[in-house]
C-alpha cells in the first residue's frame, strides 16, 4: 500500500495519515535529500559554475518537500495527540536533528554557498530574497559549528539530538499533566458565582464523559471561568494549585510528569552548545538572528519598561487590596483570589466584565467580521471552502483571494479547546510560498490554532473579548505568512524573519479589537443581532487599561526570567531556575507568589517553543506594533492607503529584508516607545 505522506500533492491528506506512515516517509525523504546533496556536490568540478538554478534551487525544493511532509505530522501531534502518533513523532526527532546538524556541518556545502556568495558576477544577478537566503545559510553554517574540530562537531551533534528529545518531553509532560487532573462536582451549591455559560460548558464536559453534574478541567476556558467567577475560595484554591504545579514536584500530581530535571538538562545543553560555537552564553547565541544587538541591549530595554511600569503596577495592586478589604471584608488576598477580585473590581469600577460582553461576540459574527476588517485594510476576500480533508470535524478551511480573484493563501482554522490538544494558541506553517524550478507556484498555507470556548448545545460559540483578541493575534501571524509576495520559501512569509520582529503583525492586529468601527463588524448579539451598544463600548474603553501596570510587570517577569536564565547560566552552579525566578520577582513583581507555584515547569514558550532567550520579543514587537498602529490612528483605522503601505512594506516582504529597514520604510523613522506606553495607559 502506498504511503500517503509520500504521494500527496497539494494539501495534506489528514484522514489517511496513520502513525505507521510517519517514520518510513521521513526515512525515505532524508535518504533522498542526502543523495541529492551528495550528487550536487560531486558535480561541482569548478566553483565558478555554481549558480542559484543548478545548486540552491534544488536544495530549497528538497528541504521544502521535507517540511511539507513533517509539518502535518508535527501539527497532528499537537492537536490530535495519541500514544501511537507520539511514538512515531519521537522516533523521527533524532533523525531530523542529525540531518540538520549534518547539513550545517558539511564543509563542502559551506564552501559551495560561500563560493556563490563570492562570485560577484553570479551573486549580483540574484534578487534581494535569493541573496538573503544565501547570507542566512552562511550564518546557519556558523551556528551549526561547521568549522569546529571533529570531536567538538560530534559533541554539538549529540547536544542537538538530546535537546530535540528533551524539549519534546517537556511539552508532553505539560500536555499529560494538564489532562491528568479534573474536578468532578455534583453539588451545585459549590458553583455559586459561576455564569450560566461556564456551568453549561462544565455540564457538557461531564456528559461527554458520561458523568452526572459538572466537570472542570485545566484547559484554559474551564480554568479561567472558575478563577474569575467561582465564589467558593476552596474550589479556586484547588484549581489554582493544580494549574500552577503542572509537570512539577508539587501539587495533586506531584512528581508524576515532573519537568524539573528536564529544564536543568535543557539549560545545561543550550549553554554548552553556545560555548562550543564561541558565544559566552545561550542568550548571545539566540541574538545572532534577532534585531536586538546584545544581551545588554535587551536587559536595558526590559529594565526601562519595568521602571516606567512598576509604580503603576503597585498602585493597581493597592487598589485591588483596598477594594477587597472595603467591599468584601477580605483582609488578605491569596494568589487564587486575585483574578476573582479583579473581576469584581472591574465590575465595580466600570460595570463590565468578560461575561457581559460574551453574548455580543458569537463565533458566527466574530470570524466573518474579522475577515471584513482585513478586506477593508488590504482589499482581500476570504471565503470558506467545503469538503477539505481535516484532522477534526470542528476544523474549517478558507482561502484568501485578491480583489481580482488571484489566490493569495489558504488556512485551516481550529478554534476550540478539547482533549488531546496542546493548550495555548499558535499559527504554524503548513507550506510556504515558493516558485519551483518548473515555474509553477506553491500557495502558502497556514494552520491557525486556538483553545477558545466551545459552542454549548445549539448556541454558537460565545467568546470573551480576550479570546477575540487572541484570535486576531494569531490571524495577524497568518496574514504575515499568507500575504507574502516573496517567491523563495527560505524567506517567504514568516520564514527567515528575525524572531523579535515576528510578533509585529500579530500584536498589530489586536488593535482593531478595541476600535468602534471594527467592533461594528465583529459584534452582534447571538439572539438579537444587535452590535455592541454604545454604553458597553464606553465601559470597555474605560476599562481597557484596567490593571495594565500589573499585566506589564507580569510579562516583564517572564521576559527577564527567560533572558537571565540563559545569560547567567554557570555550569558549576547549575540552572538555579527557582533562584533566578525569585530574584526577578523581587525586582519587578508586585504580587507575592505561593511557595508551591512552579510556573516555570509549564513555561513551554521557552522550554519547548522558539522563545528561548527570546520571550522579550513580545514586548520588543509590541513597541513596533503600537508605533505602526499609531500611523492608522493618525490617518484613520481603515485608511486604505496606510493599509496598502503596511501590506507592501511589512506583510508582503517576509524575511527578505532586515525588519528595521522595513519598519522605517513604513513609518518613515525608527520605532519609539511612547505609543506603547500611551496604549497601555502607563505614559504620564
Amino acid at each position: 500500500m502506498s504511503n500517503p505522506l509520500l504521494t500527496f500533492t497539494g494539501l495534506p491528506p489528514f484522514s489517511q495519515i496513520k502513525p505507521e506512515h510517519v517514520e518510513p516517509a521521513v526515512d525515505e525523504l532524508l535518504s533522498n535529500n542526502r543523495k541529492l546533496i551528495h550528487d550536487l556536490l560531486a558535480n561541482l568540478s569548478d566553483p565558478a559554475d555554481i549558480s542559484w538554478d543548478n545548486f540552491v534551487q534544488p536544495i530549497e525544493e528538497a528541504d521544502d518537500r521535507l517540511n511539507r511532509v513533517w509539518s502535518p505530522i508535527s501539527h497532528m501531534n499537537s492537536v490530535v495527540n495519541s500514544d501511537e502518533l507520539r511514538d512515531a513523532y519521537n522516533a523521527c526527532l533524532p533523525k531530523l536533528s542529525d540531518y540538520a546538524t549534518e547539513m550545517g556541518q558539511n564543509e563542502d556545502l559551506f564552501h559551495a554557498f560561500n563560493n556563490l556568495k563570492n562570485n560577484t558576477q553570479e551573486f549580483d544577478k540574484l534578487s534581494t530574497a535569493q541573496k538573503k537566503i544565501i547570507e542566512n545559510a552562511l550564518l546557519d553554517f556558523k551556528l551549526s559549528g561547521f568549522d569546529l574540530p571533529e570531536q567538538k562537531k560530534q559533541r554539538f551533534k549529540e547536544i542537538q539530538q538530546q535537546l530535540s528529545k528533551l524539549t519534546t518531553k517537556f511539552e508532553e509532560n505539560v500536555l499529560d499533566a494538564t489532562h491528568a487532573w479534573s474536578k468532578h462536582i455534583t453539588d451545585e451549591s459549590l458553583l455559586t458565582g459561576l455564569p450560566d455559560s461556564a456551568k453549561a460548558m462544565a455540564k457538557q464536559m461531564a456528559e461527554q464523559k458520561e458523568k452526572e453534574g459538572w466537570l472542570f478541567t485545566l484547559d484554559f476556558p474551564s480554568y479561567f471561568a472558575v478563577m474569575s467567577h467561582a465564589d467558593d475560595s476552596e474550589l479556586r484554591h484547588e484549581m489554582y494549585q493544580a494549574f500552577v504545579t503542572r509537570a512539577s514536584d508539587q501539587g495533586p500530581n506531584a512528581g508524576e510528569f515532573d519537568n524539573t530535571q528536564v529544564t536543568e538538562e535543557i539549560l545545561a545543553l543550550r549553554h554548552e552548545a553556545a560555548q562550543l560555537l564561541g558565544f559566552a552564553n545561550f542568550a548571545e547565541r539566540s541574538l545572532a538572528r534577532k534585531m536586538a544587538d546584545s544581551p545588554e541591549h535587551v536587559i536595558s530595554f526590559l529594565n526601562e519598561l519595568a521602571e516606567k511600569s512598576h509604580k503603576v503596577a503597585k498602585q493597581d495592586y493597592a487598589d485591588l487590596v483596598n477594594y477587597a478589604k472595603q467591599h468584601h471584608n477580605q483582609d488578605h488576598l491569596n494568589a487564587w483570589d486575585l483574578t476573582y477580585y479583579s473581576e469584581k473590581l472591574r465590575e465595580h469600577e466600570y460595570a463590565i466584565n468578560q461575561e457581559i460582553l460574551k453574548p455580543y461576540f458569537p463565533e458566527t459574527k466574530v470570524v466573518p467580521g474579522m475577515f471584513e476588517v482585513v478586506k477593508r485594510l488590504y482589499d482581500i476576500n476570504i471565503t470558506e471552502v467545503e469538503g477539505i480533508d481535516t484532522w477534526h470535524k470542528d476544523v474549517h478551511f478558507y482561502e484568501i483571494k485578491d480583489h481580482d480573484g488571484k489566490l493569495r493563501g489558504q488556512f485551516y482554522l481550529d478554534l476550540y479547546s478539547r482533549e488531546k490538544k496542546r493548550g495555548g494558541a499558535w499559527m504554524d506553517d503548513c507550506m510556504g510560498r515558493n516558485t519551483l524550478a518548473d515555474g509553477s507556484s506553491q500557495t502558502p498555507v497556514a494552520f491557525l490554532t486556538c483553545n477558545l470556548t466551545q459552542p454549548i448545545g445549539d448556541q454558537p460559540a460565545l467568546f470573551t473579548h480576550d479570546e477575540v483578541t487572541t484570535l486576531f493575534h494569531e490571524f495577524g501571524h497568518g496574514l504575515h505568512h499568507m500575504l507574502t509576495q516573496v517567491d523563495h520559501v527560505g524567506v517567504s512569509g514568516i520564514n527567515g524573519v528575525a524572531w523579535d520582529a515576528v510578533e509585529l503583525p500579530s500584536q498589530f492586529m489586536e488593535n482593531w479589537c478595541w476600535e468602534r468601527e471594527a467592533l461594528e463588524l465583529i459584534t452582534g448579539h447571538f439572539e438579537t443581532g444587535e452590535t455592541l451598544p454604545d454604553d458597553l463600548f464606553a465601559k470597555m474603553q474605560a476599562a481597557k487599561n484596567f490593571q495594565s501596570g500589573m499585566q506589564m510587570v507580569r510579562q516583564l517577569e517572564f521576559s527577564l526570567f527567560d533572558f537571565k536564565l540563559h545569560t547567567e547560566y554557570e555550569p558549576q552552579k547549575g540552572a538555579r531556575v527557582q533562584e533566578t525566578l525569585d530574584a526577578v520577582r523581587k525586582q519587578v513583581a508586585v504580587i507575592k507568589t505561593p511557595a508551591f507555584n512552579r510556573f516555570q515547569n509549564s513555561f513551554s514558550h521557552i522550554f519547548a517553543g522558539g522563545y528561548a532567550a527570546g520571550y522579550y520579543s513580545y514586548k520588543w514587537a509590541e513597541v513596533l506594533s503600537a508605533d505602526a498602529f499609531s500611523k492608522f490612528e493618525e490617518n484613520g483605522i481603515f485608511d486604505q492607503k496606510t493599509g496598502t503601505e503596511f501590506l507592501e512594506c511589512i506583510l508582503e516582504q517576509g524575511g527578505s529584508r532586515e525588519p528595521m529597514e522595513l519598519f522605517v520604510k513604513f513609518r518613515g523613522r525608527e520605532p519609539r516607545i511612547d505609543a506603547l506606553l500611551r496604549h497601555s495607559g502607563i505614559a504620564a
